[in-house]
């Protein structure tokens, strides 16, 4: 069984958390000393066992859990804040207890994903989610690349010490005007909710920000794609200016967002 546990106002636990907690004979807890304060937030105390099952030890936890599935114990699984297994502990374990047959059910809750969206005041109608972005600078904007003409709002996590390079990057890669809200401490007592364009953004982000982070990312808008003679055109006159054929038709056509090699044919065709 998965539940949802407060992003930070525990108020927001719902009562079916409190009698599974008081129920459950194994409890699984990203982090046990978390897990006890929020109990004893709630005025609940764990009936089971409590053992930890955060990154570095759930493929070693894996074992005990199924096993104790198999037997019919009743098994909790709760991360720090919101769901499990989005970004957090527990995919391995539910793609496990599919594999086997056990039922799995899930005591639904608060999500930083669709909070934060919800509260961006981006659209909400179609979105994605896309974890952490990469550390280093060079593969974080080619991940931004990717999302250059993403129709779906998108929303990831960053930690705070990374959020002003990665917003820099974001506004390199994706341009200062893309609109963006930045969600820190959702649902505690000093939430924020930022708006704005990423240069903007990546400025207000520079002078330093605390607290859990939650990016939320506009949608691109629809580019007109310019005639094929017009990209052969330009294609050509890059040739004659010294560049490689191949090199030329790569960069303008991922510009356009038209495919590399109907490019290239093209401009191979009209020579």
């Amino acid at each position: 069984m998965l539940a949802a546990t407060p992003l930070g106002d525990v108020r927001d636990a719902s009562p079916r958390l409190v009698e599974a907690l008081g129920t459950a004979e194994v409890i699984a807890a990203e982090d046990t000393r978390r897990l006890r304060s929020l109990a004893s937030a709630l005025d609940v105390t764990p009936a089971g066992r409590v053992v930890s099952f955060y990154d570095q030890v759930e493929t070693a936890r894996l074992p005990g859990l199924l096993e104790a599935l198999r037997d019919g114990r009743t098994v909790l699984l709760v991360t720090d804040a919101g769901m499990p297994s989005v970004s957090d502990p527990g995919y391995r374990l539910v793609a496990a207890c599919v594999e086997e047959d056990i039922r799995v059910t899930c005591l639904p809750g608060p999500s930083a994903v669709t909070t934060a969206l919800a509260v961006s005041g981006l659209p909400s109608d179609r979105f994605c989610f896309d974890g952490f972005p990469p550390r280093k600078q060079g593969e974080r904007r080619r991940w931004f690349a990717g999302l250059l003409d993403e129709p779906r709002t998108c929303v990831f996590f960053e930690s705070p010490h990374r959020l002003a390079d990665t917003l820099a990057d974001a506004a390199h890669v994706l341009g200062p005007d893309r609109r963006a809200a930045v969600c820190r401490e959702l649902t505690k007592t000093y939430e924020e909710v930022k708006r704005g364009g990423l240069g903007e953004l990546a400025e207000w982000a520079a002078e330093g920000v605390r607290g859990e982070i939650t990016v939320v990312l506009a949608p691109a808008e629809a580019r007109e794609t310019p005639p094929i003679e017009a990209l052969v055109a330009e294609v050509k006159q890059r040739v004659a200016d010294g560049e490689r054929l191949k090199t030329a038709a790569a960069e303008v056509a991922e510009a356009a967002g038209v495919s590399k090699k109907a490019l290239y044919d093209a401009a191979i065709s009209k020579s």
